[in-house]
């Protein structure tokens, strides 16, 4: 089965080589099972180490990049499909709609963002693929602390902390995503 699975990570290059080595093992990982990344189109930090493994397994790559980031995240002219759009809600929603499942590696608010607003989609019901955060380096350790605060004082329902699988490791996210077929 083909998949599509859209990566949500930093688009700058001045973070630790581990969350690199990370991108790199995820987007290899994509790559070599034959599936399809989505991404948001940059060649800079970790979205161009992760498109690039991608491609380099043998995997097709679809970049999505608003025009306003074409220059900025130096858009990635060997995606196998490289879609310029007009805005960022543009690039969310084909970024949702290419895929069959969501990634998200270490990154800044951008990353959050994106996460956030997928994750209450499925909360909502919007849609129902498979959430997966990859805690490299224990990353996001505070975020999943801050759900556990969130739902103790009553601020957040269970069941959204129960919608995303988090995994310690890219191959860990791959192996969920084959559970989730």
């Amino acid at each position: 089965m083909s998949r599509c699975i859209t990566v949500f990570c930093a688009s700058s290059n001045e973070v630790p080589q581990v969350y690199h080595d990370a991108a790199r093992r995820l987007g290899d990982a994509i790559g070599r099972n034959g599936w399809t990344l989505v991404y948001g189109g940059g060649s800079f930090g970790l979205m161009g180490v992760v498109s690039h493994a991608a491609c380099a397994a043998g995997g097709a790559v679809v970049g999505i990049i608003p025009k306003k980031l074409v220059e900025i995240e130096k858009a990635n002219e060997h995606c196998t499909e490289l879609i310029v759009v007009d805005d960022m809600r543009a690039r969310k929603a084909l970024l949702e709609s290419r895929c069959d499942a969501f990634i998200t590696l270490p990154g800044g608010i951008g990353t959050f963002e994106e996460f956030f607003e997928m994750l209450v989609g499925r909360y909502l019901g919007f849609h129902d693929k498979p959430m997966i955060l990859v805690n490299t380096n224990g990353f996001f350790d505070p975020l999943i602390a801050l759900f556990s605060h969130g739902i103790e004082q009553g601020f957040i329902n269970p069941r959204a902390r129960e919608l995303i699988f988090v995994a310690d490791a890219p191959e860990q996210a791959i192996a969920q995503l084959g559970r989730d077929k």
